[in-house]
């Protein structure tokens, strides 16, 4: 399989020297076992092995001190992959790091309750955890056109220069955002996992995401979490495909699922820590005119989320689009690490995403095409006064009383 550089590799490498263990935690098929691989290869005195291995696996879980003197003593670097398998495994890892301070170790884990529940609070201390999610869009564009990702890089950063350090407004050609609006669609419609990227065509991508799909429920939901509620939780799953970027009705899915609000809650839970999507909380001050308890609901990769509902339509026939484009921010400020919320009144005026830059308020409309600046966000500006007020949108960049209009490709300019 073709290596698609990650920008988490970077990371990892500059934390090498440093005592501390490493996970790293996405979902299944993010890349976790190619990036692992890649880093191991320019090693020396490494070893490299799997808890797929079951012989392995139940060494470790069954005689860590022995596991220790086989794969530990005589190694400055151990990768572990597809740790989520072992037992008690933080407990463990725990004993390991305190006995071979010599021995630098890196794991990866397909789920984070793989590393959450079998003991991440042993570790305190001892690990440094980083997310790997599937391609973000500028990963996704070095990959598939690395010229025309030197030139959004440049412009990017003017883009930024613009918004943070009050430097002119760059010129975005319309024939470059053209370009970038015709890899956007692909990675819109098929998302960021990179066994789907370097897939060459639709029906190729569609089997991956498939697979993937299934996979999700034999290995995650079965194997590892043993759980025996699949029909119900892709019942859950699918009515969560369908309210993308809206506001959740636990009432709604309780009926739908059959789940009863105990065991619904759970489930959603399962769903974020095994990143498949995620509830994002509104952003408040006043309880008694903004809404305070009901969240939304995002997905962490769109192909994911297509596969489910089965609708691979191309862009311009898509009547989801604008909740498309929306989960879009949402995944490029989620990957970049940034927390998203989002507000509402209780009059109904809506926001879709704020966020917080160097303690800097950015209030952020998706839309999918020009639109003058709608009341909701004329709303938010003149209770909050943000430090930038922004309309995501298909089309080229510019400002408008005092709003700027950014093109959708240029999202990550705001991280």
């Amino acid at each position: 399989m073709n290596y698609i550089k990650r920008d988490l590799e970077q990371t990892v490498r500059e934390n090498l020297d440093m005592p501390e263990m490493i996970a790293i935690l996405g979902p299944r098929q993010s890349g976790k076992t190619t990036l692992m691989q890649e880093i191991f290869g320019t090693l020396e005195n490494a070893l490299f092995i799997s808890f797929e291995d079951r012989k392995i696996l139940e060494l470790f879980v069954e005689d860590e001190k022995t596991f220790a003197e086989i794969y530990v003593k005589n190694n400055r670097y151990l990768f572990i992959d597809e740790f989520q398998y072992a037992k008690e495994g933080g407990k463990k890892l725990k004993y390991i790091y305190d006995h071979y301070p010599g021995t630098k170790i890196l794991i990866s884990g397909s789920s984070a309750p793989g590393l959450t529940i079998h003991g991440i609070k042993y570790l305190v201390g001892r690990i440094f955890i980083f997310n790997l999610y599937p391609l973000s869009f500028e990963e996704f564009l070095r990959y598939k056109h690395a010229a025309l990702f030197a030139t959004y890089l440049e412009k990017k950063e003017s883009i930024a220069a613009y918004l943070f350090r009050n430097s002119e407004l760059p010129e975005i050609s319309m024939p470059l955002l053209e370009m970038l609006y015709e890899i956007y669609d692909e990675y819109c419609i098929y998302g960021g996992y990179p066994r789907v990227a370097i897939s060459e065509t639709s029906d190729e991508k569609e089997t991956v995401l498939r697979n993937i799909y299934s996979t999700y429920f034999l290995r995650e939901i079965k194997d590892i979490l043993s759980l025996t509620t699949d029909f119900k939780l892709s019942k859950l799953i699918k009515s969560l495909s369908i309210t993308l970027g809206g506001l959740i009705s636990y009432n709604s899915l309780e009926e739908v699922s059959g789940f009863d609000y105990k065991g619904l809650l759970v489930h959603l839970n399962i769903l974020e820590k095994t990143y498949i999507c995620k509830r994002v909380s509104p952003y408040f001050t006043n309880k008694r005119t903004e809404i305070i308890k009901v969240p939304k609901v995002y997905f962490f990769d769109t192909g994911f989320r297509n596969i489910i509902i089965d609708d691979f339509r191309t862009y311009d026939l898509r009547q989801d689009i604008g909740s498309l484009n929306e989960n879009f921010v949402f995944t490029q400020m989620t990957y970049a690490g940034v927390e998203v919320k989002f507000w509402r009144s209780k009059s109904k005026a809506e926001v879709d995403f704020v966020i917080e830059r160097e303690g800097k308020l950015i209030a952020i409309e998706s839309k999918s095409s020009f639109r003058r600046r709608t009341k909701s966000l004329t709303a938010f500006r003149d209770k909050y006064n943000p430090y930038r007020t922004i309309v995501a949108y298909r089309g080229g960049l510019e400002v408008r009383g005092g709003v700027v209009y950014l093109p959708l490709v240029f999202v990550s300019a705001l991280v």
